[in-house]
């Protein structure tokens, strides 16, 4: 009996494993760049929070109807599955992804603690989550990208090279700093981040800065938003996918800053510690609009 029956050989599982764990973090990085800018705005934690569960039913509902025709025609997988059941659990998929990270950030964030009300934290996630959601399953639409195809056909050997590699090193800033720009200006003179900060202690902020981390490196190494051989062979002075990673995101913090300072939301006699939390929370979604850029650009 044992002769009629098929087994998968281990590298094929390991290999879907690998898969759908990409998938995963390509839906993951969607909903990032689409949904982070609505977690920082209070106006949608307290209709979360003072929201009736007939109200969340009908937000829930119509979000998964919406997350379900864009799973039909789009998805955050790299293959577009027509059959209608798979599509029904991407869809579930998709809205879990979205629920989860929503309320890892939120919890992150303080807005979601240990002592919150399970109607409120529902709530808060159920109407957060709607873009984040939207963002999963829109994945292999919001950014793709295919940078300096011809970058790597250069020859390293040629007196050009070094200009090149510096030219690079200068794209990558650039597009750090135009994504960073682009995501986090419209976040940095709300009171949000004021209200976010104050209420980190050290441990948090640590905590904050290894999650940006984590999320910025998915986006742009393992997403498979772009093309990842060809984004880790890219040239340039910090081209190493940990030491990009980090300098990225202290070039996003450091700009996170000054736009704070630029919406007076911190002045030269404020203390350190005091740029440095706010930095570090409006640092979050400028490290991803700085990933989003590297890919786009």
């Amino acid at each position: 009996m044992s002769s009629h029956t098929r087994r998968i050989p281990p590298h094929s599982a390991r290999k879907a494993w690998k898969n759908e764990i990409r998938d995963l973090i390509r839906g993951a990085s969607g909903g990032f760049l689409f949904g982070i800018p609505l977690l920082y705005t209070m106006e949608v934690w307290w209709i979360g929070s003072f929201a009736e569960p007939s109200h969340m039913l009908v937000s829930l509902l119509t979000n998964f109807v919406v997350v379900f025709l864009l799973i039909r025609t789009e998805g955050f997988r790299r293959t577009v599955n027509g059959n209608l059941l798979d599509a029904l659990m991407d869809t579930v998929e998709t809205w879990a992804i979205g629920a989860i990270c929503t309320a890892l950030v939120l919890f992150l964030l303080r807005e979601i603690t240990l002592t919150t009300s399970i109607n409120e934290a529902v709530g808060k996630i159920v109407f957060e989550s709607a873009p984040f959601s939207l963002g999963v399953a829109l994945a292999n639409s919001i950014l793709s990208g295919d940078r300096n195809q011809a970058t790597n056909e250069q020859n390293h050997s040629s007196p050009q090279f070094k200009t090149s590699e510096i030219n690079a090193t200068l794209a990558d800033i650039g597009a750090t700093l135009i994504g960073a720009l682009f995501i986090a200006f419209t976040i940095a003179p709300t009171e949000e981040v004021p209200m976010l900060a104050s209420a980190m202690t050290p441990p948090w902020l640590l905590a904050t800065i290894a999650a940006t981390l984590l999320i910025s490196y998915g986006i742009v190494f393992v997403s498979g938003l772009t093309n990842q051989a060809k984004r880790r062979q890219q040239e340039g002075l910090f081209q190493h996918p940990i030491t990009e990673t980090v300098i990225a995101y202290l070039i996003s913090t450091m700009a996170a800053a000054l736009m704070l300072w630029f919406f007076h939301q911190l002045s030269p006699e404020d203390p350190w510690t005091v740029w440095l939390s706010h930095a570090i929370v409006l640092g979050l979604p400028a490290t991803i609009g700085g990933a989003a850029g590297r890919i786009v650009v």
